[in-house]
C-alpha cells in the first residue's frame, strides 16, 4: 500500500497551529514566534514532512531562485564569484541556478531562464541585448550585470573601478622607467577591457608615454599564449607587459620563461588584473590589480534583494574601488598595496 504524503495540514493539526503558521515557519524571513516555530519543526520531524518548494512558489508567485549566467569558468575569478554569491544569497533564503552560455547565445539562455520563473538574474562575464533587458524589466525580473556594464543601457551593474586600475598600472610602469610597454587586451567588446585599457592609456599619457605594442588575448589562456609569442618573436621586445586579467598573465609569464628563456622582472615586468589566489603562488608572484569580490558580491545581492522584495526593477550602477598589489613580477617592492586618488 502506497504511503500517503504528509501535508502542511497534517503538521498544523499535530502542532496545534494554523496552516499559515506552518507556511511561515518554512518561509525564510517570515514572522513566527520561537515557540510556534519549534512546535511546527517537531511535528514536521515526527511526521517526516518536507515543504514542497514548487508548491510554495505557485502560491506565492516567487521561486526564491536566482539565475546565474556565465560564459566560461577558466578564469578562476568566476568560480570564486559563484561560490560567494551562492553563499550570500542562501543567507537570505535564495538559491542559485547556474546556466552556461556561449558567445552570441546569451539572449536565448535568458529566454529559457524566464521560463523557470526566476526571481532575479545575474550575468557574470556576459552581456545581453537591450530587447531582452527590456523584456526582463517589463515582467519585473531584476537583472544585474556583474563585472560588466552596457553603455547607454538601463540594466543594473556592479563593477570595480577598471579605469582606476589601469591608471595604477600605468603609474607603476612609468615610475619604474619602462619605455617599451605592451598591452594584451581581453575581449574588445567588453566594458572591462575597454575601461582598463582607457585608464592605462590615460595614465601613460600623463607620464609622456604610450602603449608601445598591443595584442589581443580574448581573455583565454591560448589567446594570451599566442599574443605573447607575437610580442616576443620580434627583434625588439617589450620591457613591460600589462595583461587584461590574471588568467592570461599566467600564460604570458609561462611563455616568457619557458619558451624564450627570459627573466621576470629583470628582462620583462608583467602585471595582471583580478588578484585571483594563484597570483600569490610562488611560481608566479604576480603584480596585479585586485577586484574586491566581497564588496562586489555585497552590492549585487543588495540590488537584487531590494528589487526582488519590492518587485520593482530600477537602474542601479555600483562601482567599487580597485587597488594595485605589487609583487615580484613587476619591480622589487614585494607585496605592497598601491592606491590612487580618483
Amino acid at each position: 500500500m502506497a504511503k500517503t504524503s504528509v501535508t502542511s495540514i497534517d503538521v498544523a493539526r499535530l502542532a496545534n497551529v494554523s496552516q499559515s503558521a506552518v507556511s511561515r515557519t518554512f518561509t525564510p524571513g517570515a514572522s513566527v514566534s520561537d515557540d510556534t516555530k519549534q512546535r511546527v519543526l517537531d511535528a514536521a520531524k515526527s511526521l517526516g514532512y518536507r515543504p514542497n518548494a514548487l508548491a510554495r512558489s505557485l502560491i506565492s508567485g516567487r521561486s526564491r531562485i536566482v539565475g546565474l549566467v556565465v560564459a566560461y569558468l577558466e578564469n578562476h575569478f568566476y568560480p570564486i564569484v559563484i561560490e560567494q554569491l551562492s553563499r550570500a544569497l542562501q543567507m537570505h533564503g535564495y538559491h542559485v541556478m547556474l546556466f552556461m552560455t556561449q558567445p552570441g547565445q546569451q539572449d536565448q539562455v535568458i529566454s529559457e531562464i524566464l521560463q523557470y520563473k526566476m526571481d532575479g538574474v545575474v550575468l557574470a562575464s556576459v552581456t545581453l541585448s537591450s530587447h531582452i533587458a527590456e523584456e526582463c524589466a517589463n515582467i519585473g525580473v531584476p537583472v544585474v550585470l556583474f563585472n560588466r556594464y552596457i553603455p547607454d543601457s538601463h540594466v543594473s551593474s556592479v563593477t570595480s573601478d577598471n579605469e582606476l586600475g589601469g591608471r595604477l598600472v600605468a603609474k607603476l610602469m612609468a615610475d619604474q622607467q619602462h619605455k617599451r610597454i605592451a598591452y594584451i587586451a581581453g575581449n574588445e567588446n567588453s566594458s572591462t577591457n575597454n575601461d582598463r585599457e582607457n585608464g592605462f592609456s590615460q595614465g601613460l599619457a600623463q607620464a609622456g608615454l604610450k602603449i608601445w605594442k598591443r595584442k589581443v588575448g580574448m581573455y583565454s589562456f591560448e589567446g594570451a599564449t599566442s599574443a605573447a609569442r607575437e610580442l616576443l618573436e620580434a627583434d625588439e621586445k617589450p620591457d613591460a607587459v600589462f595583461v587584461a586579467n590574471d588568467h592570461m598573465a599566467f600564460a604570458v609569464m609561462d611563455v616568457i620563461r619557458s619558451e624564450f628563456g627570459l627573466r621576470i622582472p629583470e628582462d620583462i615586468s608583467v602585471v595582471g588584473y583580478d588578484n585571483v589566489p594563484e597570483a600569490d603562488w610562488a611560481a608566479y608572484n604576480l603584480t596585479t590589480v585586485e577586484q574586491p569580490v566581497e564588496a562586489m558580491i555585497e552590492a549585487t545581492v543588495d540590488i537584487l534583494l531590494k528589487q526582488m522584495e519590492h518587485k520593482e526593477v530600477n537602474e542601479v550602477h555600483k562601482v567599487t574601488d580597485a587597488r594595485l598589489i605589487v609583487r615580484s613580477s613587476a619591480g622589487n617592492n614585494t607585496n605592497k598595496i598601491h592606491r590612487s586618488n580618483r
